[in-house]
C-alpha cells in the first residue's frame, strides 16, 4: 500500500484485509453509536483513501479473493470507486460514513452497509455480482442506483432515506431513491422501509418479487413512487404500506399478486393511485382503507380484482378496463355506484366488464341489475323524446331485463276493463249477429292487438267506455312494442 503513517485501527484492516477476516470495532473501549453523536475516536476511525488501496491493490495470495469486512467504524473522507473493478466483497456494516461513497459505474463482487449511517450513496451503473445490502441504514440524502445491474437481491429492509438524525426530512424535489432502469436479477427485498421524498423505479426489471410490506413512502403534494413500466418476475407485496403523495404504476407487467391489503394511499385533490395499461395477474385491495385522491385503471388488464366498494374514491377513471372475475361476490347494487363515480361520465364498457364478470360465474340476474343500470345511465344521454321512450320501455318491462313488470300491466288493465265493461255492457253492433258478450274477452281482444276473440267488432262502447277501450288499444299496443323491443335487446345478448 502507498498510504504512509497508517494508524492502528487501518493497520487492523489492512492485515485482515487478505483473508477477508472481519475487523470489529465495536468490542473497543467505545461505546458502538452508529450516529456519531458519541466515542468516534481514532481506535475506530478509518480515513476511505486507506479502502479505496485496499479494494483497488489490496496484497492477496494468488488464487485468494479476499472481502474487506469493518463493523463499527467511523469512515472520514470520501470511499471513491468511480469505475473501479474491485474483485472482493465490500461489507461495511454498522459504519458511520462522514461522506457520501462515490461507486458509480463501479464493479464489485457484493456490497454490505447494512446498520451504517450514510449522508447520501452514489452507486448509478454500479455492478454487483453478488447481493447488495442497505438494511437498516439511515441516508439522509439521496440514494442513487438508477441503471444498476444487480446479480443477486437489493435489500433495503428496515432502512430510512430522507430522514435525518432529528427526525427532520430533506426538501428536494428530485426522488431521494433512484433506482429507475436497474436490472436485478432476484428480489427487491424492501418490507420497512421508509422513504421521505419521492422514490423512482421507471423501467426497472426484476426477476423475482418486490417486497414492501409496512413500509411508509412519504412525499405530500408530490410523487412518491414513481414506477411506470417496471417488469416483475412473480409478484409485488405491500401489504399494510403506507402512502402520502402520489403513486404511479402505469405499464407495469406483474404476472402474480400486486397485493395492497390493508394498504392505504392519501393524495387528496390529486392522483392517489395511477394503475393504468399494467397487466396484472391479480390485484388485491383487500380491506385497504378508502383511498384519498383518484384512482386511475383504464385500460388495465387484470386476472382477479379483490376490492370491497367502500375502498374506492369518490372519482374513479375505469375507461378500458378489462378483468375476468370480481372478489368477493356482491350483488350488483353494491357494486354499481362504483361505474357512476367514473370521471368521464357514462361509459358502456364499463357496465360491460361488470356483466361479463357475473355471466362467467352464473349470477344471471346479477347480470341483468347491470344491464338495466346500464340502459338508464345511457338514456340521460338521449333527446327528449328518445328518453321519453326509454321512460316508458323502463316502467313497462325495464327493457326487457324486467319481463314479469309487463305481465303486471297487462293483469292490471285486464281487470280493470273487464270490471268496467261487466258493470255495463257495451250496445251489439248487429243484434241479430253479435256473439254473447265476455267483459274478460272483450277487454284481451282490446289489449292484444295480435288475437282476435270477435269480441272488440261486434260490441259498440259509448260515452267514457269509448275511450276506455282506446286506451287499452293504444296502451296495448305500447306494450306489444316494448315487450318486443325489451325481448329483442334480452335474447341477443351474447
Amino acid at each position: 500500500m502507498e498510504i504512509i503513517e497508517l494508524t492502528p485501527a487501518e493497520r487492523r484492516v489492512r492485515d485482515a484485509f487478505p483473508s477477508g477476516a472481519t475487523v470489529d470495532f465495536r468490542t473497543g473501549s467505545a461505546a458502538d453509536d452508529p450516529e456519531g453523536g458519541g466515542a468516534w475516536g481514532p481506535e475506530r476511525t478509518v480515513r476511505a483513501e486507506v479502502l479505496r488501496a485496499l479494494l483497488l491493490g489490496g496484497e492477496r495470495a494468488p488464487g485468494e479473493v479476499p472481502a474487506l469486512r469493518i463493523m463499527g467504524a467511523r469512515i472520514t473522507g470520501t470511499l471513491r470507486g468511480r469505475y473501479a473493478v474491485a474483485e472482493c466483497a465490500v461489507l461495511l456494516t454498522g459504519c458511520h460514513f462522514e461522506e457520501a461513497p462515490d461507486l458509480y459505474g463501479a464493479r464489485l463482487r457484493q456490497l454490505n452497509l447494512s446498520g451504517s449511517v450514510l449522508p447520501g450513496l452514489d452507486a448509478a451503473t454500479i455492478q454487483v455480482d453478488g447481493v447488495v445490502r442497505l438494511s437498516a441504514c439511515r441516508i439522509p440524502g439521496p440514494v442513487r442506483l438508477g441503471a444498476s445491474r444487480i446479480a443477486r437481491a437489493l435489500a433495503l429492509d428496515g432502512a430510512r432515506i430522507g430522514v435525518h438524525a432529528d427526525g427532520s426530512t430533506a426538501v428536494n424535489d428530485e426522488p431521494v431513491l433512484r433506482l429507475n432502469h436497474a436490472v436485478v436479477e432476484d428480489d427487491l427485498w424492501w418490507p420497512r422501509l421508509v422513504v421521505h421524498g419521492g422514490t423512482r423505479l421507471d423501467g426497472a426489471a426484476v426477476t423475482g418479487q418486490i417486497r414492501l410490506d409496512d413500509s411508509v413512502l412519504e412525499n405530500p403534494g408530490g410523487t412518491a413512487l414513481q414506477a411506470e413500466n417496471v417488469t416483475v418476475g412473480s409478484d409485488l407485496h405491500a401489504m399494510r404500506l403506507r402512502v402520502r403523495g402520489r403513486v404511479n404504476l402505469r405499464g407495469c407487467r406483474i404476472p402474480g399478486q400486486l397485493n395492497f391489503a390493508y394498504a392505504r394511499f392519501s393524495h387528496p385533490g390529486g392522483m392517489a393511485l395511477r394503475a393504468s395499461s399494467m397487466t396484472v395477474g391479480e390485484l388485491w385491495l383487500r380491506e385497504a382503507a378508502p383511498v384519498e385522491g383518484v384512482v386511475n385503471l383504464r385500460r388495465s388488464q387484470i386476472e382477479v380484482l379483490h376490492a370491497d366498494p367502500s375502498v374506492w374514491p369518490s372519482v374513479v377513471q375505469l375507461e378500458g378496463l378489462t378483468y375476468t372475475s370480481l372478489l368477493p361476490h356482491l350483488p350488483a347494487t353494491r357494486r354499481l355506484p362504483l361505474l357512476e363515480r367514473e370521471e368521464g361520465g357514462y361509459v358502456p364498457f364499463a357496465y360491460e366488464q361488470l356483466t361479463a364478470a357475473y355471466r362467467r360465474i352464473g349470477d344471471d340476474e346479477a347480470a341483468r341489475t347491470v344491464l338495466l343500470a346500464k340502459e338508464r345511465r345511457r338514456r340521460g344521454t338521449l333527446p327528449a323524446y328518445a328518453r321519453f321512450w326509454g321512460y316508458l320501455q323502463d316502467a313497462a318491462v325495464g327493457y326487457g331485463f324486467r319481463p314479469v313488470r309487463a305481465a303486471g300491466w297487462l293483469f292490471s288493465l285486464l281487470l280493470v276493463g273487464t270490471v268496467a265493461y261487466a258493470a255495463h255492457h257495451p250496445a251489439p253492433l248487429k243484434d241479430d249477429e253479435a256473439p254473447g258478450f265476455s267483459p274478460l274477452f272483450y277487454t284481451l281482444d282490446l289489449l292484444l292487438p295480435i288475437i282476435d276473440f270477435g269480441q272488440e267488432k261486434a260490441f259498440n262502447p259509448q260515452g267514457w267506455y269509448q275511450w276506455l277501450a282506446y286506451l287499452l288499444i293504444v296502451t296495448g299496443w305500447l306494450l306489444a312494442t316494448t315487450i318486443a323491443a325489451g325481448v329483442t335487446r334480452s335474447v341477443s345478448r351474447p
